[in-house]
C-alpha cells in the first residue's frame, strides 16, 4: 500500500502539467456529453418502455418517471464509472507515454506503440467486466440494502477489484514484457482509484488520476527512476 500511496501522490503532482490538462479536458467533455446522452436515452427509454407494454399497470406515469429518475441518479456513480473508463481507454496512450516521457525516459524508450484499435478493445474489455462484474454482484449488493452502509461499501471492494484489472491492463499493452502486478499491489491500485470515483469533485479528475498512478506504480514496482 506504500508504494501504492507513493503513486498516488506522484500522480497528484502530474495535473498541473499542460498535456495532462489538455488530455483532461478532452476526456472530462467526452465523458460528461456521453454520461447525459446515455442518461437521457436510458430515462426516455425505460418511460416509453412503461408506457408501451404496462409493466406497472396502475402507477401514474409521471409517478414511474420520478422512480426511473431516482434509480438512475442511485447507479449515477456506476454509469459515470462506465463512461469515464471507456473515454480513457481511448485517451490512455496519450496519458501513458506523457508520464513516461517525463518521469521515465528510459522506459518509454522500450515501450511498445498502443494503436487505436488496441485502445478501444481495452476500453470495451474494461466495460464488460464492469458490467459483468457488477450484474454477478448485484444479488448481493440487494441483500445489503437492508445493512443501509453494506451495499456501497461491497460496491467499492467489487469495483475496486476490476479497476486494479483494467489499469494493470492498460500499462501492461506499452510493456507486454514486464510482469503482472502482484495481487496486493493491483489491489491498492484499484481500492485508491475506487475511491476517488466516490468523491464529489474528485470523481471528474479520478480517471485521469488513475491512469498516471497505474504508470508510476508500474515503474516503481520495476525500480526505474522518477
Amino acid at each position: 500500500m506504500t508504494r501504492a500511496a507513493h503513486a498516488f501522490l506522484l500522480a497528484l503532482r502530474d495535473l498541473p502539467n499542460p498535456r495532462v490538462l489538455r488530455v483532461l479536458v478532452q476526456s472530462l467533455l467526452l465523458t460528461l456529453l456521453i454520461f447525459t446522452a446515455t442518461g437521457a436515452a436510458l430515462y426516455y427509454g425505460a418511460r416509453w418502455a412503461l408506457e408501451h407494454w404496462r409493466w406497472l399497470d396502475g402507477v401514474e406515469l409521471d409517478m414511474a418517471g420520478v422512480l426511473i429518475l431516482l434509480v438512475l441518479i442511485a447507479g449515477s456513480w456506476l454509469l459515470f464509472r462506465a463512461v469515464a473508463i471507456v473515454v480513457v481507454g481511448l485517451f490512455a496512450d496519450a496519458i501513458v507515454a506523457d508520464v513516461e516521457e517525463r518521469h521515465y525516459p528510459d522506459a518509454a524508450a522500450r515501450a511498445v506503440d498502443v494503436g487505436w484499435r488496441q485502445n478501444i478493445g481495452l476500453a470495451l474489455a474494461s466495460l464488460a467486466r464492469l458490467i459483468g462484474g457488477n450484474l454477478v454482484a448485484l444479488p448481493v449488493y440487494l441483500i445489503l440494502l437492508v445493512t443501509g452502509i453494506g451495499t456501497p461499501i461491497f460496491a467499492l471492494f467489487v469495483n475496486a477489484l476490476l479497476l486494479g484489472r483494467d489499469l494493470e491492463a492498460m500499462v501492461l499493452a506499452r510493456h507486454p514484457d514486464r510482469p503482472r502486478f502482484d495481487r496486493p499491489a493491483r489491489w491498492s491500485l484499484g481500492l485508491l482509484s475506487a475511491a476517488s470515483f466516490v468523491v464529489p469533485v474528485a470523481n471528474l479528475l479520478a480517471p485521469i488520476l488513475s491512469a498516471a498512478m497505474a504508470v508510476h506504480l508500474l515503474h516503481l514496482r520495476d525500480g526505474d527512476r522518477s
